[in-house]
């Protein structure tokens, strides 16, 4: 049934306010293969360079810092100058990265080439996320989540192709055909969808009058407002506590399959259910967010994800590959949610209309969690060993979850027009 909201955004648009959300999943499914996609990708690149895998451990890293850390700037030049503009360079960016890679011929040219793509797929993770926090104060936990969803459910499909087509027997011309491929389509996607999302009036939500949308969006703070207040450097150590634990199972899963000794089948499906399980993840939680109370949403995602954590490690170390895989579809179920939880929390406290820069810098947190899951984790796990670098990471993510539970909006924060957990109906 159409609501208020669905109303008054089609009457600034022209048409319905969904078709956003669709340009945006579909710009967040093509740049998903930078994340998901490279631990399947990294052999097949050292291979293709004549180098060791090693010598491409910190491209992982390079991507997180420059995919979170572009965020804010795009995020404060999006909140005043609108998404088009800064989308159509991300379509450059993101699809030159891929094309690129195909003929890099040294390993700084890997470093500069997946660090540029890192750039567009952060230009198009704000606008999409933020696209759903602005146009949709009455669903934000489903839209980001349908956006963050197909960042991670895109690449799903990607994984067994990339694996059959770059094996050791793969020629040139396949690898080569593989990396131009993706990287055309993921110029032409995005670039369509710069043509399709554009902010609301003034925005917020298309409020219909100044006293509605004093009612709607209550007191909208700026970033610097933000950072005074302890709840976002809460949210920001929760952040880089999760990330930490997700991206180090994101990261390394396959070759802490190989490290335990399972079947490079093993390896292979835990890599392709981890988007997938991610995907759903964000989605199912995000509605739930809706309907429930947030922050308790938040903390139960956590918790679990870290005991999911635990249960890769004991499972995996008795040699149960079914259930050391369904283990990482759990922990990866629970932990994905973050990127659909956290923005709905900081429109909550903070309003929508500064929502681009204000969630960019919480977000900026995935830079630290990147370091932690890529370069940490790897010393770690080479002193202390991967099955206790694992567990670390289940910790991480239990305290973070039990963190939560100290959350409450600021004093004077936004109005936020989700129900209350007693108002909420079925």
């Amino acid at each position: 049934m159409s609501s208020d909201h669905d109303t008054r955004a089609a009457d600034a648009l022209g048409f319905s306010r969904w078709w956003l959300v669709v340009a945006a999943a579909g710009m967040m499914a093509v740049v998903g293969p930078y994340q998901y996609v490279w631990s399947s990708l990294r052999s097949p690149v050292a291979r293709h360079l004549g180098v060791s895998s090693a010598l491409l451990s910190t491209v992982f890293t390079l991507f997180v810092v420059f995919q979170a850390g572009s965020q804010f700037p795009v995020g404060w030049w999006r909140d005043r100058h609108g998404p088009r503009g800064i989308c159509a360079l991300a379509a450059l960016l993101a699809g030159g990265g891929y094309v690129g890679l195909a003929y890099a011929t040294t390993v700084w040219q890997v470093y500069l080439l997946y660090s540029l793509g890192a750039v567009g797929v952060g230009i198009v993770y704000t606008v999409a996320v933020n696209t759903a926090l602005k146009w949709f104060p009455d669903r934000r936990g489903l839209t980001s989540g349908i956006g963050t969803m197909a960042f991670a459910a895109g690449p799903a499909a990607l994984v067994p192709y990339v694996r059959a087509t770059t094996g050791p027997a793969a020629s040139d011309g396949a690898y080569v055909s593989l990396l131009r491929n993706v990287g055309v389509l993921i110029f032409v996607v995005i670039l369509v969808g710069a043509f399709v999302i554009r902010d609301p009036p003034e925005g917020g939500s298309t409020p219909r009058d100044e006293e509605d949308a004093l009612t709607e969006r209550g007191k909208q703070y700026t970033w610097r407002e933000m950072l005074r207040t302890w709840q976002f450097w809460l949210m920001y150590a929760m952040f880089v506590a999760v990330s930490g634990s997700g991206l180090m199972l994101t990261e390394k899963i396959v070759d802490y399959a190989g490290h335990l000794g399972l079947a490079a089948f093993i390896a292979t499906l835990a890599a392709t259910l981890l988007p997938l399980s991610s995907a759903v993840g964000r989605l199912i939680l995000g509605e739930a967010s809706d309907r429930f109370d947030p922050v308790y949403t938040m903390s139960s995602s956590f918790v679990l994800c870290g005991l999911g954590l635990f249960a890769v490690v004991y499972f995996g170390i008795r040699g149960m590959p079914a259930i050391f895989v369904t283990a990482v579809v759990v922990a990866t179920f629970f932990w994905s949610p973050k990127y659909t939880l956290f923005p709905s929390v900081v429109a909550d406290y903070y309003g929508t209309e500064n929502s681009s820069a204000n969630y960019a810098l919480l977000y900026s947190g995935k830079m630290w969690g990147g370091v932690v899951g890529g370069t940490v984790t790897g010393v770690l796990a080479t002193s202390l060993g991967w099955n206790q670098t694992f567990l670390i990471g289940g910790v991480l993510a239990v305290v973070a979850g039990v963190a939560a539970l100290a959350l409450r909006p600021p004093a004077d924060g936004a109005t936020s027009d989700r129900p209350q957990p007693d108002e909420t109906t079925s």
